[in-house]
């Protein structure tokens, strides 16, 4: 074949066109019209979807102290961090402190961030296949459905995916111009999604160090020289903000959360490192993916948990990654697309590997990840295989086929989610089929406008059911988590989020009282959280966290009737995993503070970000997020409550004495030392009248002794 992208046509068949023929008439507004789109989806209703509780305290902490906004710490105390390095938590805390505390200044510039990722995608694959192809590969991406659901959340995730996406580009760049600067610049993309998630920010790192070592057209002296540049870059934008923790002593600095010693270079390569991969260091090893995502295995990613939120184009993209390959043939070292096509297809395939076979917690928004890699291969390498299509008989199959394959997975997906919009399979299959069928009738003519309808029929049909998907977080209308600690899109399907077989009830399933780590956006009475509906189960006890103090356990309101008219937009909605703190007893702490530092000390990061958006004031969190941090000591303390800094603990009600760390030799400590020198505080006491099994103390510097 004559060209790495178009194989050589038959006399009798007209020529392909170029990538930017006719891009003038329609390719120009798609960008724009995607770009609104998508902006729909994470924008609509966006006041009543549920926020994470644990990284919304730890911004409204940042706004109160520049301590606790730049170590990331849960409190404004700083007694412990979130379990993340604090970058996207810096990025939304500065947003907060220019416009105020609350759901849109906070989602501001994580939306701003996903946005501008499709842009850059568009621009990188348009670079490369032309116009056609970057318009496939932002829709691609705009309609993602998990993609939807966590750009509409505030984790971490979508500001980690702009920040690999920009690297990947400036790496793509850098082999196409030969430039040091888009190379150094991909460099520092990577070392700050590093800092926005650790090693997970790394994953398509190797496919871009393998393009621009076997694709750019410079000698190998100045390629080593640039790779060394890039490599102190890297170090450098990764490594900063762990190096500037070390330097400050441990006893002025909060305990990193998520790690077993209390530095940030244990959680580099414990808890956010390894552990992600093998399991344990808190990461619910043995189960395959904490009962979250289903088992390991290759296949994963096509299972009911994880299916109908990220695989609807996979097989599309594989077969055009391979076709896209072999059409390249033999193409020149430091030919463009085979490059653009080793780097897309790189980043997709390192993100499936490890994705699937990650024995550590794994959440189904984690795959929001490979969304790029999917849309360009699906934009990129749908464009080749359509020139081959058209071009050469060979070829005629390859495109059908994929197509077929897409269909067909789509209606298998569509039919998991029993008795949801039942229509949409049986018109995705009539309508690719027909696409596919005017495809052929129409390949070899030149009626070019009748076969550019068979096209878009057949995009219309392979993207419908990730659009259906998508629009069930914005509008609501989907049985899937709506947000908080585990947000996805689309109904709940058989698997739900608690492993194969196991019923959307599970662990982080939809409407489920698992007691898995958890939270949406529960507010108390008087809080400053921003809002939305609570992405789990209220008032179950917390894995090494226990109730929430004074909650009757439905969740919600502060008196846990289930609603919360006190919210900034006054929405309403049901309260996070464990239920809201009561109101009464929040007031009561808030009295009795007496110049106290802290508020509280509970178990658990969940039950402590939870008062601390309730109540505006910082808590202690003992052990962490999952419980098994080693925050808290008996001499810790007792240097609190001698001076003054600390008079109130919650312990029992399955808190201190369970869950991971819970049943630890110091938390026993803990607790039983609390129990004999600290003075119960009844419900009576503040009025509130509810059963719950939590206790509250009160300790003063005279219990010390």
């Amino acid at each position: 074949m004559t060209s790495a992208t178009a194989p050589p046509h038959a006399a009798s068949e007209p020529p392909v066109p170029s990538p930017t023929a006719g891009s003038s008439r329609w390719s120009r507004p798609a960008l724009p019209a995607i770009l609104a789109l998508a902006a729909g989806l994470y924008c609509w209703n966006l006041s009543g979807s549920g926020l994470n509780s644990f990284y919304s305290a730890a911004v409204l902490s940042g706004t109160e102290s520049w301590k606790a906004w730049f170590f990331g710490s849960l409190d404004a105390g700083n007694f412990l961090t979130v379990d993340k390095p604090p970058f996207a938590l810096m990025v939304m805390g500065l947003s907060c402190r220019l416009f105020g505390y609350g759901t849109w200044q906070m989602m501001l510039p994580l939306i701003a961030a996903a946005l501008a990722t499709i842009w850059i995608l568009h621009a990188s694959v348009r670079r490369v296949w032309g116009h056609g192809a970057a318009a496939v590969a932002a829709l691609v991406l705009a309609l993602t459905p998990i993609t939807v659901a966590i750009n509409r959340d505030n984790n971490p995730d979508t500001l980690l995916v702009f920040l690999m996406v920009a690297g990947a580009a400036l790496g793509l760049r850098a082999v196409r111009d030969g430039r040091l600067s888009p190379l150094l610049g991909s460099a520092v993309c990577f070392g700050l999604a590093f800092d926005t998630k650790m090693l997970q920010g790394y994953i398509a790192l190797p496919a871009v160090f393998l393009v621009y070592v076997c694709a750019t057209d410079l000698g190998w002296a100045k390629r080593v020289r640039n790779l060394a540049l890039a490599a102190v870059a890297l170090a450098v934008s990764s490594f900063w903000w762990a190096a500037a923790v070390s330097l400050v002593p441990a006893s002025e600095r909060p305990y990193i959360g998520g790690s077993t010693d209390g530095s940030a270079w244990d959680l580099i390569t414990g808890y956010n490192g390894l552990g992600r991969i093998l399991g344990g260091d808190g990461n619910m090893g043995g189960g395959g993916g904490g009962g979250f995502s289903g088992s390991a295995g290759i296949g994963r990613l096509f299972n009911d948990a994880l299916g109908g939120q990220i695989s609807w184009l996979l097989p599309f993209a594989g077969v055009a990654l391979v076709g896209g390959l072999v059409l390249c043939g033999k193409a020149p070292r430091a030919d463009l697309t085979r490059a653009a096509l080793v780097l897309w297809g790189g980043w997709t395939a390192l993100h499936y590997l490890t994705f699937a076979l990650a024995e550590g917690t794994m959440h189904p928004y984690y795959t929001t990840a490979l969304a790029p890699g999917i849309a360009a291969l699906c934009g990129g390498g749908g464009v080749m295989l359509l020139r081959a299509f058209r071009a050469d008989r060979r070829w005629v199959w390859v495109l059908p086929l994929a197509l077929a394959v897409t269909g067909l997975w789509a209606i298998v997906l569509l039919r998991r989610a029993s008795g949801w919009n039942t229509w949409l399979w049986p018109v995705i299959a009539v309508v690719m089929a027909l696409a596919i069928a005017g495809l052929l009738v129409f390949r070899s003519g030149r009626r070019v406008r009748l076969l550019a309808v068979s096209v878009a029929a057949a995009v219309v049909a392979a993207v419908a059911g990730p659009a259906a998907y998508a629009w069930s977080v914005p509008s609501g209308s989907g049985g899937g988590t709506g947000g908080g600690t585990n947000p996805t899109a689309g109904p709940s399907t058989g698997g739900g989020m608690g492993g194969p077989g196991g019923e959307a009830g599970g662990p982080g399933g939809a409407g489920g009282r698992g007691g898995f780590p958890g939270g949406g956006q529960g507010e108390g009475s008087g809080g400053r959280t921003p809002s939305g509906q609570g992405g789990g189960p209220g008032g179950d006890a917390f894995p090494g966290g226990g109730e929430m103090p004074g909650s009757s356990g439905s969740g919600g309101a502060p008196d846990g009737s289930g609603s919360d008219d006190e919210r900034p937009d006054g929405t309403g909605g049901s309260g996070g995993m464990g239920g809201s703190a009561s109101s009464e007893l929040v007031a009561y702490l808030k009295k009795h503070q007496d110049g106290a530092k802290w508020l509280l000390a509970v178990s658990s990061s969940q039950s402590a970000a939870q008062l601390i958006l309730s109540s505006g004031e910082p808590v202690i969190s003992m052990w962490g997020w999952s419980g098994s941090d080693n925050a808290m000591t008996l001499a810790r303390l007792k240097e609190l409550v001698q001076k003054g800094e600390l008079h109130y603990v919650q312990v029992g009600g399955g808190g201190m004495g369970g869950g991971r760390g819970g049943g630890s030799g110091a938390a026993s400590e803990v607790t039983q030392w609390v129990q004999e020198h600290g003075t119960a505080v009844e419900a009576s006491e503040y009025g509130d009248g509810s059963e719950s099994s939590s206790s509250v103390y009160r300790l003063d510097p005279a219990d010390v002794n």
